[in-house]
């Protein structure tokens, strides 16, 4: 199902296309047909996601075995399988295959590899050269048998239709598949290259079929922790092949019979062997029994006798049996030289031959070891040395076992003589050198490093190297002391040293003044609408400054009575008179309570009893003599409770036999929630407990008397005081019997509990009183509190959203404002709307009188900030600004001391994939403890070892604290589409007479496991009816252990004299999970009758139970999705269940959504108001505005008679409901907007006058006006701080969001529900929207509804376990320079100096990383080296020159440096020196495409004919040209250099820890050795000797790679961080390398190209073809644009800096005074109204200095011509 307009898109340009396959039978034009109707626009939709961290977490997912295997043999540096080489170096491969899974198990991924013998063509190469089939055949057959002895799941299956694989997909349930495409159809590929390429595609084509989404393995990104792809989910339907044309289908399968009669062909007749037929001994057989199956394997074959072939097998058996003596160093060799025929010899006929008897071999032994180079080097050594003894040439041993074989088998004698004639060995060709050039690091000294890297050890060049005439170079130092986007505003204000502001003129102060008024109107509006943990309104707490610090948490703790003081104290004379005087107002407060309650009462008398229960409910609700535990509270419930009992006896059903026993559960439960509220309240006097008493005995509850009666706290020994009216009597007053036998609960009262009181037991986790806080803190609650008050302690929180983390945040505040007026308290928030709620609730929290000019309070964003976040004691800001302010030299003598706590909110955030590195920047600057919260930590405990190491390395403590019970429970719905829903007639009376469609059904949380599962995950909760449902089920299907579930029985279990309390079910819980536990490891998932199977069954809604699999599956189609919508809102409403949030992750379908719901609403409207009502109604109201103007002159006669006599009674009118009628608002019936609330319209549009110039678009305020809303972050930021506060307030009921409101902002809902699928819906996210629902202070239960999902997708997430936190490598180079600005730049603060010292002495600087301390100071040192030689440091380790542009950009590492490089190197200059104009600026602008915002594109979308009919209906040219060939070069040679340095550096520590590293022998993933030399180097036979004098020896590489022939000269850094040897942790993505720059283009990649939208966008400032032909999305169109934008700005104002030497004060031109210095979102503008907006403040016209040359000016010219007319065209985007 599609909402994003993707299928719009392609269906458009489908019809206007013509797609035809052709006439001939070609798979080409299939694979044409099949892209252009299919597969391109799927590519395009996809998403790149992180695969582990952020989609699929710890779910299980399958790795294609043939794609897997594709990428292993197609590796460059892989000798193997080379039409024009022999060389057979599958040790080599191994390793390639074992690198690949360690790269998933690093990251904690969970998967099975999988085989489809259909698609194997791609991986044999079918169709080329028959020596490539043979040789990858046999690779492949090697690997898979490699594959199946390693700790991995191992499947082969025939194709999708096989029945084994269908099993396999019941059972394993894989959430998604990893895979190649097979990629376009190149002009140079091999013949049946379109036809493999077909199997591929259908391959994906069938997993989506089915319902297993597809990520691209070729493309993927490994980084630090995460696995970046393309994500590709689009169920297709059971149906999915009929959507195309059956003559595609049968050229499939024609392609198919092709593919393998070709491979048949080369194979000479037969089809090599399934591997599903492929078995591995359970014991490993000798090297001679191996070996001589292939030689009886060979024969059979029946080789042709020719001259040479028993050598060539003789040399080839012999290596065989030398190899698994020989050391793996010794097997590094060179690429043979063989003569022209020898090589023919092998490449044609024998080795076929031996390789096709080898694979046979493979399918029943184990992996035989081949190394096609040492079998040539014995070849040709025992051609050299044909007299050489054999037991000398090969070993003893080895010469007896040949000598063995040949007479078992009868083979005729090898004659090495004879054959060295006929093939003369050429002379061997001059080797290259193995050492890679080398080179002294240059020389460098600084007062803190030098200490800090004091242990490595380099080779210093003291002659400085000249890089030449370099541009924009003078070596001076660079002063960080302006803002990165407008270096003319300070980072510090003139009081602390900056630099004094330029003066405002009259209008930007009245402008900047009412800004900060409208904005501080808003905040205090929103303020007004948070409440507290309790749903109670926030009371602010006002501090009146340092002096107030004698600390009212010591007050409170000196008045807080002891429990042991129980010794009397005499009473002295001032107490005496105080408690008289207390006494005194107490009698005369009851007095005129008795008097006020007396009058209510009389008034109660005389309503029906429909009217006193409402009555009673608000007076309830609103008064406050009802607060409290005194006597008038006490009866006023008790009159309710009265009421309630009153409300049954006089229902009609209340003894019928078909609704009575409903009817009870209704009203016990009713009942006893008021007796427990009573109970708990306290303060009961002897006529109230004797009427609760009497209640209690009624319903049979006397077991619970002692509990709630007796031992009611503060109950009152008052025996004198009488009810004020009269209690319901329901005892009879001689029996004690109760009087109503209908009342009395039929069941055990514990199974009553269970069954209907689950949600109101008491949820305390052994709380205690604490006067440190206003409520009674849980027991993990109170540890916290205790590492608060500690200084100097950190803390991790990991509790579930409405656990009770919220006040730990506002204590800690509270400590810090209260202490003095110079601490600083830092709160770090994931997003911007997350920090505006903070801010609004701190604001509502605190107040604090200065008598400085500091801020209680302040907001700092990229976009903007609210006060003065240097000079505020609580700042509440974004991590991406924190980790600057942490970083930036001004600040770090004045600001960052001052720093006592920081709290990092939604600390899971670190694990994500973009802005993740920025949290671990924090943590590891931070000179503070640390407060970290989060609901969502997966293995929490592993993140927390880190943090812990950290914080003690910092000097601080530190605590982990987890709870991991949610407040309220969360239960789950499943809602059943009906594919003909009738909005107009279901809504024909309106919503007040709406009838339930019942269609919402429940899912016990135990039929969820229908789905198959392996174990529970953490968080899988049952509430107290799911756990009697699931005992009950346990108990009639007779399945588990029987002694354990009737230990379970709840009768027995639980105690019978008291409330149970969620406590008690919390346990019970555990219990019955291990039940589930153990029948889930002796469930068969296969089996439909399994003991799992059968109580899920049992326990599942029996709606849900009469649908198929398939029918709970399918997906609805787009039309039934919108038309059931508005009856779904409708449900919810009818029961109950709203304010609800309706969550889809893509913002187009979340408009649709509302509009549709809202286009329902106005239909059913209009036709109800042809009706008699709405008729009737109007001409009412038309009477009485007909009679406005009589009404008018008796208002104005009354207003004389009062003024003449003011004291003469008149009477006044009424007012009626015409008086607010509008023929034009919405009915009520029609809108979802509460009524009840204090909320108008009138105040709606008050709050909408107050936004007027945010442009609001009509459908969202036709959407407000019937109480529902869209969130989402394309949304102006006003708006959703409007809908946050009127959902809070209950006006809005309905919203519809992305995860905008996901993420800890204050919203809750009564239900959350998740409408259609998504990649972004993954289990963190599930998890953090669910948790929305469940009000703490409103509601005890929340709930969750799946709408538009399939069955198996719902029960996947709710079964989902959280991912482990994932990581990343902090130290980038770009870090590294910023460290050295720090320090030059602060004067070597202390503060930085400590930071400093601290990050480079840890164990391990990031959570996932491998490297060490040592290795660590090695990369520091050497990216030192190369940010000298990149002209960014000096030799002390000052910043210099283009460092703005580097650090400023340090986001978009490699991107910064490789602009600094071309800036050097002149290209900048020589682009921007063109003659036009036009010219320079198109491509500079191309060239800053080339580098920031890369948007890659499947190149099969790019194919020739695709583009072609894209550019010629779009003004866009889709596929960014090439980069620019002297860009090209510079960047070229820059990363040679790059090269060179981070080479020296792999060489310096691997030369240093040699002894360390050890030897480079063992697999990485099963850890399978090889043989090493010995300690005397020894060889036991002459050709071993021979091998070890002329191997290839490597330091750097890993040896398994020289296995190929490969020295310690690397081609890119690429290469080096990948074939590094073991123990050197090299992290390709910290070092700036520039091959993608180089190597990524429209004629580089194979699997990608660059999008041109940011040229395009350019060109002609168009945002439709951006997304019909670009394929941008329209939702992340803006922030794509928006981050370019910043670029450029960055880079204007670094070279503005730099080039113009802005002075002191002389900058001119407008000062932003708002502080937004950025380009800012339009959901976020501040622009205020009237005149104000249209006003346009005029571009700065900047002069040339003296002193600047014509090239640098022009430069400066062109980069600001292309920012400015850049950002018009984005300005005008939005405007």
């Amino acid at each position: 199902m599609d909402l994003d307009d993707f299928e719009q898109i392609q269906n458009a340009q489908n019809k206007d296309t013509t797609i035809d396959l052709g006439t001939s039978d070609d798979a080409s034009s299939a694979l044409e047909y099949f892209d252009a109707v299919w597969y391109s626009f799927t590519s395009r939709r996809g998403r790149v996601m992180d695969l582990i961290g952020d989609y699929g977490g710890n779910e299980l997912f399958i790795i294609d075995g043939e794609s897997l295997f594709q990428n292993v043999l197609d590796d460059h540096l892989l000798a193997l399988a080379d039409e024009e080489d022999p060389s057979f170096q599958i040790l080599h491969a191994l390793y390639a295959l074992e690198c690949t899974l360690n790269d998933f198990r690093k990251r904690s991924a969970v998967f099975d590899v999988v085989f489809f013998n259909d698609t194997r063509h791609r991986t044999l190469g079918t169709g080329g050269h028959p020596f490539v089939l043979r040789s990858r055949s046999l690779a492949r057959a090697i690997l898979y048998q490699h594959l199946k002895t390693l700790d991995i799941s191992v499947h082969s299956f025939d194709n999708t239709s096989d029945p084994r694989w269908i099993s396999y997909l019941k059972v394993h349930r894989p959430m998604f598949a990893l895979l190649n495409d097979g990629g376009p159809v190149e002009a140079t590929d091999s013949p049946l290259e379109a036809e493999c390429v077909l199997q591929q595609r259908t391959l994906i084509f069938d997993l989506i079929s089915q319902g297993v989404s597809v990520a691209l393995l070729e493309g993927a990104e490994f980084r630090d922790s995460k696995i970046s792809s393309l994500v590709i989910e689009q169920r297709q339907g059971v149906d999915a092949r009929g959507q195309l044309k059956a003559k595609h289908w049968q050229r499939v399968e024609q392609a198919l019979v092709a593919l393998n009669s070709e491979e048949t062909r080369i194979r000479g007749g037969s089809l090599p062997i399934s591997l599903h037929h492929f078995s591995t001994p359970t014991q490993q057989g000798t090297i001679e029994t191996v070996v001589s199956n292939v030689l009886s394997a060979f024969l059979a074959l029946k080789p042709r006798r020719e001259v040479g072939t028993p050598e060539l097998l003789f040399a080839f058996v012999a290596h065989l049996l030398l190899l698994p003596e020989l050391p793996i160093q010794d097997r590094a060799r060179p690429t043979p030289n063989l003569g022209d025929s020898l090589n023919e010899r092998l490449l044609s006929k024998f080795l076929p031959l031996i390789f096709t008897a080898v694979e046979t071999v493979q399918a029943t032994d184990h992996p035989l070891d081949i190394d096609g180079r040492v079998f040539i080097e014995l070849l040709l050594f025992l051609m050299q040395h044909p007299d050489m003894p054999l037991s000398e040439a090969v070993g003893e041993e080895v010469a007896n076992q040949l000598t063995m074989l040949w007479k078992l088998h009868k083979l005729p004698s090898a004659n090495f003589a004879s054959l060295a004639p006929r093939y003369p060995h050429p002379a061997p060709e001059a080797r290259d050198s193995e050492e890679p050039e080398t080179f002294g690091v240059l020389p460098f000294h600084n007062a803190v490093f030098d200490d800090l890297l004091s242990d490595v050890y380099v080779e210093v060049d003291e002659q400085e190297e000249q890089s030449g005439a370099a541009q924009l170079e003078f070596s001076q130092a660079f002063v960080d002391l302006h803002h990165w986007h407008n270096h003319r505003r300070p980072v510090l204000p003139k009081h602390l040293g900056g630099d004094n502001p330029k003066p405002a003129n009259q209008w930007q102060r009245m402008r900047q003044l009412r800004r900060n008024q409208n904005f501080m109107a808003q905040l205090e509006r929103q303020a007004n609408t948070l409440t507290g943990a309790f749903g109670k309104t926030l009371q602010r707490l006002t501090i009146t400054g340092s002096s107030d610090s004698t600390n009212r948490r010591n007050e409170q703790h000196a008045q807080a009575p002891s429990r042991k003081q129980a010794k009397a104290v005499k009473e002295s004379a001032a107490q005496r008179i105080r408690r008289e005087h207390a006494e005194k107002k107490q009698a005369e407060e009851d007095e005129s309570n008795q008097k006020w309650w007396t009058n209510e009462l009389q008034r109660l008398s005389s309503m029906p009893l429909s009217q006193k229960v409402v009555h009673i409910e608000n007076m309830l609700r609103n008064s406050k003599r009802a607060n409290g535990n005194g006597w008038l509270a006490v009866e006023m419930r008790l009159y309710e409770l009265n009421l309630e009992i009153l409300s049954w006896l006089e229902h009609p059903d209340h003894d019928s036999t078909s609704h009575a026993s409903r009817l009870r559960d209704d009203y016990t439960v009713s009942i006893m929630r008021k007796v427990k509220t009573m109970s708990e309240n306290g303060g009961l006097f002897y006529a109230a407990s004797k009427a609760i008493a009497s209640v209690l005995v009624a319903l049979g509850l006397t077991e619970l008397l002692a509990e709630l009666v007796d031992s009611s706290p503060n109950a009152r020994d008052d025996d004198k005081r009488r009810l004020n009216f009269e209690f319901v009597k329901l005892i009879k007053s001689k029996s004690g019997s109760p009087i109503h036998k209908f009342m009395r609960i039929t069941e055990d009262p514990v199974i009553w509990q269970l069954r209907l009181f689950g949600e109101y037991m008491d949820r305390s986790m052994d709380s205690q009183p604490d006067p440190r806080v206003s409520f009674e803190p849980d027991a993990w609650q109170r540890k916290v509190l205790d590492c608060l008050d500690d200084e100097g302690h950190s803390v991790l929180v990991v509790a579930p959203t409405s656990a009770g983390k919220t006040f730990i945040s506002y204590y800690a505040m509270e400590k810090v404002l209260r202490s003095n007026d110079d601490d600083l308290l830092v709160y770090v928030a994931p997003t911007k709307a997350l920090v505006a709620q903070i801010a609004a609730e701190v604001c509502a929290r605190f107040s604090k009188s200065y008598k400085t000019g500091r801020s209680c309070w302040a907001i700092h964003t990229r976009d903007y900030r609210i006060n003065d976040p240097i000079n505020c004691q609580i700042l509440v800001t974004v991590p991406e600004v924190l980790a600057s302010l942490l970083l930036s030299p001004p600040l770090a003598n004045v600001w960052t001391p001052r720093i006592k706590r920081i709290i990092l909110d939604e600390i899971h955030s670190i694990g994500q994939q973009e802005g993740g590195a920025v949290w671990e920047q924090i943590i590891l600057l931070a000179p503070c403890p640390i407060i970290g919260l989060s609901a969502t930590v997966g293995n929490p405990e592993q993140f927390n070892t880190w943090l812990e190491s950290v914080q003690t390395a910092h000097g601080f403590k530190h605590s982990f604290i987890q709870h991991p019970h949610r407040y309220s429970h969360l239960r789950k719905f499943f809602y059943l589409f009906s594919e003909k829903a009738k909005t107009a007639s279901s809504l024909a009376l309106g919503l007040n007479g709406y009838r339930d469609t019942d269609r919402l059904r429940f899912l016990h949380p135990v039929s969820m496991l229908s789905f198959g599962v392996r174990d529970l995950p953490p968080d899988f909760a049952l509430e107290a009816s799911d756990c009697l449902s699931l005992y009950r089920a346990l108990t009639s299907l007779n399945v588990g252990d029987n002694d354990k579930i009737q230990s379970l029985d709840p009768s027995t279990y639980f105690h019978r004299n008291t409330l149970l309390r969620q406590k008690d079910i919390i346990q019970y819980e555990e219990n019955l999970k291990d039940v589930l536990n153990n029948i889930i490891s002796i469930s068969d998932p296969q089996d439909p009758e399994s003991p799992l199977q059968r109580v899920a069954q049992h326990v599942q809604d029996p709606a849900i139970s009469r649908l198929s699999i398939a029918q709970q599956n399918a997906l609805p189609s787009k039309q039934a999705f919108f038309d059931n919508l508005l009856p779904f809102v409708a449900d919810l409403h009818s029961k109950g269940d709203l304010p609800a949030i309706l969550f889809n992750f893509d913002r187009t379908a979340c408009e649709k959504m509302a509009i549709h719901i809202v286009n329902a609403l106005e239909a059913a409207e209009q036709e109800w108001r042809k009706g008699p009502e709405w008729q009737e109604k109007l001409r009412q109201w038309e009477r009485w505005q007909m009679k406005v103007k009589d009404r008018q002159r008796q208002a104005q006669k009354a207003a004389k008679r009062d003024k003449k006599n003011k004291d003469e009674e008149h009477v006044e009118s009424t007012r009626s409901w015409e008086e607010t009628f509008d023929p034009d608002d919405p009915s009520p019936q029609f809108s979802f907007a509460s009524a009840k609330g204090s909320y108008t319209k009138t105040d709606l549009m008050a709050d909408l006058e107050d936004i007027r110039w945010v442009n609001i678009p009509l459908w969202a305020l036709n959407c407000l006006r019937r109480g529902i809303a869209v969130h989402h972050a394309g949304m102006n930021k006003h708006y959703r701080t409007l809908i946050e506060s009127l959902f809070r307030l209950g006006y809005v009921r309905v919203v519809i969001a992305t995860g905008t409101l996901a993420l800890g902002i204050n919203a809750p809902a009564k239900t959350s529900v998740f409408c259609g699928d998504s990649p972004f819906l993954t289990a963190l996210q599930f998890r953090q929207c669910a948790g929305r629902a469940g009000r703490r202070g409103f509601d005890l239960l929340g709930k969750v509804v799946f709408y538009g999902l399939a069955m198996d997708r719902a029960q996947r997430l709710v079964l989902s376990k959280l991912p482990s936190l994932g990581g990343n490598f902090p130290l980038t180079s770009t870090m590294v320079l910023r460290l050295f600005n720090l320090l030059q730049g602060s004067n070597y603060a202390p503060t930085a100096v400590t930071a400093i010292q601290r990050l480079l002495t840890l164990p391990h600087v990031s959570f996932i990383s491998d490297t060490g301390k040592h290795q660590l100071l090695h990369h520091i040192r050497f990216s030192i080296d190369y940010l000298r030689r990149a002209g960014l440091l000096d030799a002390s380790g000052n910043p210099i020159d283009l460092f703005g542009i580097a650090a400023h950009l340090y986001y978009t590492e490699p991107s910064n440096l490789a602009l600094v490089a071309l800036f050097r190197k002149g290209v900048i200059h020589r682009i921007c020196g063109q003659p036009s104009m036009i010219n320079a600026k198109r491509d500079f602008f191309l060239l800053m495409a080339h580098l920031f915002n890369r948007q890659k594109i499947p190149k099969v979308y790019t194919s020739a004919a695709n583009i072609k009919e894209q550019i010629r209906k779009s003004p866009s040219m889709v596929i960014l040209p090439p980069l620019p060939d002297r860009a090209r070069e510079v960047l070229v040679q820059h990363d040679e250099e790059i090269l060179q340095v981070f080479s020296g550096y792999a060489k310096a520590f691997a030369t240093h820890y040699q002894k360390d590293l050890g030897s480079d022998h063992t697999l990485p993933f099963s850890s399978k050795t090889y043989p090493v030399p010995d300690v005397a180097g020894k060889s036991t036979n002459q050709f071993q000797a021979d091998l070890r004098t002329t191997a290839v020896r490597v330091k750097l590489r890993s040896v398994f790679v020289a296995n190929s022939g490969h020295t310690d000269c690397f081609e890119s850094v690429s290469e080096l961080s990948q074939t590094a040897r073991t123990g050197l942790h090299l992290n390709d993505h910290a070092i700036p390398t520039m091959h993608s720059f180089t190597t990524l283009g429209s004629d580089g990649d194979l699997t990608f190209a660059l999008n041109a939208y940011l040229l395009d966008f350019y060109i002609h400032g168009q945002t439709q073809p951006l997304v019909v032909a670009n394929g941008i999305r329209r939702g992340d169109l803006w922030y794509l644009l928006q981050d370019f934008t910043l670029a450029l700005k960055a880079v204007r104002s670094s070279l503005e800096e730099l080039l113009l030497g802005v002075s002191k004060g002389n900058a001119e031109g407008d000062e932003d005074l708002e502080g937004s210095v950025t380009a800012v979102d339009p959901a976020e503008r501040d622009d205020d109204s009237d005149d104000d907006r249209t006003r346009v403040d005029s571009e700065t016209v900047v002069k040339r200095p003296r002193g600047v040359s014509d090239r640098d000016w022009r430069v400066f010219e062109i980069v600001d011509a292309v920012t400015n007319e850049f950002e018009e065209k984005f300005k005008a985007m939005w405007a």
